[in-house]
């Protein structure tokens, strides 16, 4: 029940209306009993200075920022989180009750937490293919090297030279090795994580493989594009007899870390999945 009292979370973007964050949100606020609500906010790309001065006015708790703003709010804030400033990005905003504005990444962690809960691996394989090199690769690439039993990172991107840049700013131990689709070969790997937004709704039939017999009964697949959830990427994995992992999962371990950051409760896990999974099924 909305009071006087309520407290405010909320994500911005631009466009934020597809956003699940609301939903997942508010029903783990609903299952923990907090007395906040969360709410999307449309930013326009001139008004995005002006976002920190309405959360110390209006005392907005947090923020989750979603794309095009994850770098361009950095420069607003009062602190940036160790692991957002390597990543060069922010998912997360925070106001301390001394109302300063911290900046936080939980995509490193929500990848993390779902290779492990929902991919089954305790422990990450020596070698890793990911494809892409833009905002969600610079998390997951920096979470994987994170990980000191990765020996081997194979970055996979069109544009070969973007990818050398993204290895080059976040890789100091030479663990990441960079190729084009076409030379992709991925027979040692034992997990392969599509950060790309290839096959995602409208263009649900397309895979960011080229070549699906690249594919083996010992990898486990994940696709963060969760719309569709079932990815022409993941059928194509499980064709081949491997494990798929879909990106509801990164999605909620985030927003758990979020939730936590801003309330310092843990977050209902479960039900933030479950949220997603009935949203993901009625669309």
């Amino acid at each position: 029940m909305i009071s006087g009292s309520t407290g405010i979370l909320g994500v911005i973007g631009d466009p934020v209306q597809h956003s699940a964050s609301p939903a997942m949100h508010n029903a783990a606020l609903t299952a923990t009993g907090l007395n906040f609500v969360y709410v999307a906010f449309h930013v326009l790309p001139k008004r995005v200075p002006e976002v920190t001065e309405a959360m110390r006015a209006l005392q907005i708790r947090g923020l989750n920022v979603t794309v095009p703003y994850k770098q361009a709010v950095m420069e607003h804030l009062d602190e940036i989180s160790p692991e957002a400033a390597t990543i060069g990005a922010v998912n997360t905003i925070e106001r301390t009750p001394e109302g300063r504005l911290i900046g936080h990444n939980t995509d490193a962690y929500g990848i993390t937490a779902s290779l492990r809960e929902d991919g089954g691996l305790q422990h990450l394989p020596e070698q890793v293919v990911l494809l892409g090199a833009g905002g969600a690769a610079r998390a997951i690439l920096y979470a994987l090297l994170q990980a000191e039993e990765v020996k081997d990172v194979v970055l996979v991107n069109r544009t070969v030279a973007r990818a050398e840049a993204l290895a080059g700013e976040l890789d100091t131990s030479g663990r990441t090795r960079v190729c084009s689709p076409q030379d992709l070969a991925i027979d040692g790997a034992r997990l392969l994580i599509n950060s790309t937004s290839v096959g995602m709704s409208p263009d649900a039939e397309v895979s960011p493989l080229a070549d699906d017999s690249v594919l083996h009964n010992d990898l486990v697949v994940v696709d963060i594009v969760y719309r569709p959830l079932h990815t022409r990427l993941l059928q194509q994995a499980q064709k081949a007899g491997a494990r798929t992992v879909d990106g509801l999962g990164m999605l909620a371990h985030q927003g758990a870390r979020s939730f936590e950051i801003w309330t310092g409760t843990k977050a209902p896990v479960a039900i933030m999945r479950e949220t997603l999974e009935n949203i993901a099924s009625s669309n």
